[in-house]
């Protein structure tokens, strides 16, 4: 059993135009163990993708007071590089382009260091060439640039490409039906649900849309708002959400600002 918990968890940035920073985080509480699927909702600009980058460890954002642990370690204080080795992947809304190194050296490279040695060609070529068979990607994407001139559909398969080859215990899904069509989004959501199963890995799916969730069913659902979730519960949750819309905890969001 792997548990990620985050315990009161306060993240600020930098203000843009100097002075105090910026709290986007408020105090959140979340646990997401093995075998289960969490979804995160909230409209934009409420904090969730902050919640996503401050486990992740992104360097923007500075976390003021509270925890993160995995499996009762100190996340915060692991390095980005020794978070992904401890079992945490985070799927990014926006996946970046690295001109010059190909995909199939970044994934090798990748499942290299998360497994601690080089895997056996034979037998990485034939798990490559299988994955993306399941994600329907063209075997020579492999050759091209990481993620240079792909469509969002194209990233984002190659983001559940690297979940499904490097096996984390927790994943963190940053808005990942961002931009997809519906047979893409068919597509990585079964890549998703393939690997939750085959790992009994935790998922944390970060979204505003409920369409999604009809493909990757979750069992707990939290409402976020004002940089914490005010709500928590099954996935009839998110029906409420879809057919309410967000404004009716609007209030409860402001009074505990």
């Amino acid at each position: 059993m792997t548990t990620l918990e985050v315990k009161d968890l306060h993240v600020s940035v930098a203000n843009p135009e100097g002075g105090d920073d910026i709290a986007i985080l408020k105090g959140v509480n979340l646990t997401v163990n093995s075998g289960e699927t969490h979804a995160v909702m909230g409209p934009n600009g409420s904090g969730k993708s902050t919640l996503s980058y401050a486990i992740a460890g992104h360097p923007k954002y500075t976390v003021t007071s509270g925890s993160i642990t995995l499996d009762g370690e100190d996340v915060l204080e692991m390095s980005v590089d020794e978070r992904a080795r401890a079992g945490l992947f985070l799927a990014m809304q926006y996946p970046i382009e690295v001109p010059g190194v190909s995909m199939s050296n970044f994934l090798r490279t990748a499942a290299t260091s998360v497994r601690g040695e080089a895997p056996k060609l034979r037998h990485w070529v034939k798990e490559v060439k299988g994955a993306m068979s399941d994600l329907g990607i063209d075997p020579s994407f492999g050759e091209r640039s990481v993620n240079e001139g792909f469509s969002g559909g194209e990233k984002k398969r190659h983001e559940i490409l690297q979940l499904g080859l490097l096996k984390p215990k927790i994943a963190i899904l940053d808005e990942t039906d961002s931009g997809l069509d519906v047979d893409a989004l068919r597509v990585v959501s079964e890549g998703v649900n393939r690997y939750a199963q085959a790992e009994n890995a935790g998922v944390l799916l970060i979204t505003h849309y409920t369409r999604i969730l009809r493909y990757i069913q979750p069992q707990f659902v939290h409402v976020f708002l004002g940089g914490r979730i005010i709500k928590s519960g099954g996935p009839e949750l998110a029906d409420e959400l879809e057919a309410n819309g967000y404004e009716q905890f609007t209030q409860a969001a402001s009074a505990g600002a």
